[in-house]
């Protein structure tokens, strides 16, 4: 089949470079404009178009594709010629009018990181964690112009370990979400067929996965062990769980559940109490005499410290109050 893929982020990249193994010809990539990343602000390249410039596949990256303006137009045109099969879509960024997801022979396919209906929307892989679910997973959907509402075509379950931060589960889910794909076109006459038995999303289960902001990352202490902990970890590479303390942001990259030395006298202290610092980390009380014990800490302008070294800075101390 004549494929167009449109993505940006590395999540999508592994998607492409899976389907340039198949039998498939990738006739054009769609992918947001280049970004100023890095300290010298250079435009970069996505890892989508990465993957692309190295398989001289044509490059596309128009602003949007509205119909409204007049780059929409030509964006809509030139998609349009290319004749294209099927267009597969993960994490691309851009808002696809109908007229778009109508163009393709067999309309256009997501890679979504949930199992929907379950996290519809930006953040799926993030709240999963947060919401201290135990699974989650690939959807292959077909596209329709609701906010991940299309008919589901395939799905692919995965295990949320206790110890997954964004990161790993993103890992994890790219390579999932390559192998869901190259499984849905293995052949035409197996689409058709999952085109056909494709399935309703139920909108009863239907929950959202909104954009993370970096005011969420900060810790509440208020808030039990275990659940402050799946915080840190699905704010694990961004925007990162924080302390504040004395006008400076501590970044806080890793933490686990413990167990007090002494119940009886945490019913007098404050949650955000350093209860112990040692060689396993920074022990603090939080909601319902929990206790969680920070064992990677960041501190502005310096590298993250594991528990040995935090220890050794001595920054923390014994019975300090973090708000």
């Amino acid at each position: 089949m004549r494929i167009i893929f449109a993505g940006t982020p590395e999540f999508a990249a592994t998607a492409l470079n899976a389907l340039l193994q198949t039998n498939h010809t990738v006739v054009a990539v769609y992918t947001q404009p280049d970004r100023k990343s890095g300290r010298g602000q250079k435009l970069t390249p996505s890892a989508v178009k990465q993957v692309a410039i190295n398989h001289n596949i044509p490059v596309f990256q128009p602003l949007n594709f509205r119909s409204s303006t007049e780059e929409g137009i030509q964006a809509q045109k030139q998609l349009e010629s290319l004749n294209a099969d099927i267009m597969i879509v993960a994490a691309y960024g851009i808002i696809l009018p109908q007229a778009i997801l109508d163009m393709p022979k067999y309309g256009c396919l997501n890679i979504h990181a949930s199992l929907l209906p379950r996290w519809r929307g930006a953040a799926p892989i993030q709240r999963a964690i947060a919401a201290q679910d135990k699974e989650t997973g690939i959807t292959i959907m077909q596209m329709a112009a609701g906010l991940d509402t299309g008919d589901m075509l395939l799905k692919k379950s995965c295990s949320i370990e206790s110890n997954d931060s964004t990161s790993t589960l993103h890992d994890k889910l790219s390579l999932l979400g390559a192998e869901a794909i190259v499984e849905t076109l293995s052949s035409v006459t197996h689409l058709n067929e999952l085109l056909a038995q494709r399935q309703i999303q139920k909108d009863d289960e239907v929950t959202y996965a909104s954009k993370l902001t970096k005011q969420e990352a900060q810790i509440d202490w208020n808030v039990e062990a275990t659940q402050i902990v799946c915080n840190i970890n699905a704010f694990n590479p961004w925007p990162v769980a924080f302390i504040q303390l004395s006008a400076e942001n501590i970044r806080v990259w890793k933490g686990k559940v413990s167990h007090p030395k002494n119940n009886n006298e945490l019913d007098n202290l404050q949650v955000g109490t350093i209860l112990d610092i040692d060689h396993s980390g920074v022990s603090i009380l939080c909601g319902k005499n929990t206790v969680i014990t920070l064992t990677n800490l960041q501190w502005p302008g310096g590298k993250p410290l594991n528990s040995e070294q935090i220890l050794q800075t001595q920054k923390l101390a014994v019975g300090q109050v973090l708000i």
